[in-house]
């Protein structure tokens, strides 16, 4: 078994079979598909069980609700392929796509291969990079919220190299993707990028997700233990990322979260750090407000 594809679901009935659909019928003689039901009270789990009977290389696992992080790793626990891929069950794989990634990897000896992709309106999304990639740009490219490269879909890694890479707690939902990424990139991986779009990603989909404080503590917690044999490298970047979440946190007028987990951050402050980062930082949140909103509106 060379390339296993892991789909954690949660309540995606109407999108699930389409989904696994486009993996299923892909070109590549030996792969397998693991479907991850993470407690889904809809009939997702239904769906994979009826495909998983006209596919035989489809297995479907049911497991009570722990979050997508914990889908994924159970996935990848339980993956036969020496490579892994991850598809999210609103999503396409475009025709050939297992192919492409699989010989990418093979190829060139990385332990990561990213692509690009398409939206579902047809729109294609490329970095413009090609080749072999320094991991510490990669990270501190993320860190910054600068990141214009796939995370996790449209990425192919080598199984052995991601599976202790899957541990961010539940409470963490938004931005899992990255932190799993980062915590690989931490390992010195060879990355290749590649110009090929292997898949399509659906915009716009609504989910519950909402960031909180606690969120944000179990996350830099767990990026601060991470990167410790390397704070002189990261420590600045570990700044900024603080600095971009506390912009958020105020973009979304909550002003009573703020302290005192960011009472430090003045103290933070370097020359490093971007000049409209910092005067935020100084600025009481109340009117920091006014230039955070701007910038987003405008810029992002």
């Amino acid at each position: 078994m060379h390339l296993s594809v892991i789909v954690p679901i949660y309540n995606k009935a109407e999108y699930i079979e389409p989904c696994l659909e486009s993996i299923l019928e892909q070109d590549l003689e030996s792969f397998e598909v693991i479907a991850v039901d993470d407690g889904s009270t809809d009939d997702s789990g239904k769906v994979c069980d009826e495909m998983a009977r006209l596919y035989p290389n489809l297995k479907v696992m049911h497991v009570p609700n722990g979050g997508v992080t914990a889908a994924r790793r159970i996935g990848v626990e339980h993956a036969k392929g020496e490579y892994v891929t991850f598809v999210d069950a609103d999503d396409l794989m475009k025709p050939q796509a297992l192919s492409v990634l699989l010989d990418a990897i093979r190829e060139t000896g990385a332990d990561e291969v990213v692509a690009t992709y398409d939206t579902h309106y047809g729109e294609h999304i490329t970095t413009k990079i090609v080749g072999t990639i320094d991991a510490e740009w990669m990270i501190r490219q993320l860190m910054a919220s600068t990141a214009k490269f796939c995370v996790l879909w449209a990425v192919i890694f080598r199984r052995d190299k991601i599976i202790d890479c899957l541990y961010a707690p539940r409470v963490i939902r938004s931005g899992e993707d990255i932190l799993m990424q980062i915590l690989f990139l931490l390992k010195r991986p060879k990355v290749v990028f590649i110009p090929d779009s292997v898949y399509v990603y659906t915009v716009g989909l609504p989910n519950d997700r909402q960031m909180t404080l606690q969120e944000q503590v179990a996350y830099d917690d767990i990026l601060r233990k991470a990167m410790s044999s390397r704070w002189d490298e990261f420590s600045e970047c570990f700044t900024l990322r603080r600095i971009k979440m506390y912009e958020n946190f105020i973009y979304n007028r909550m002003f009573h979260l703020l302290f005192p987990y960011y009472s430090d951050l003045r103290k933070s402050l370097t020359k490093g750090i971007p000049l409209a980062d910092r005067i935020a930082v100084l600025l009481p949140p109340r009117i920091a407000y006014f230039p955070i909103s701007f910038r987003k509106k405008r810029f992002i």
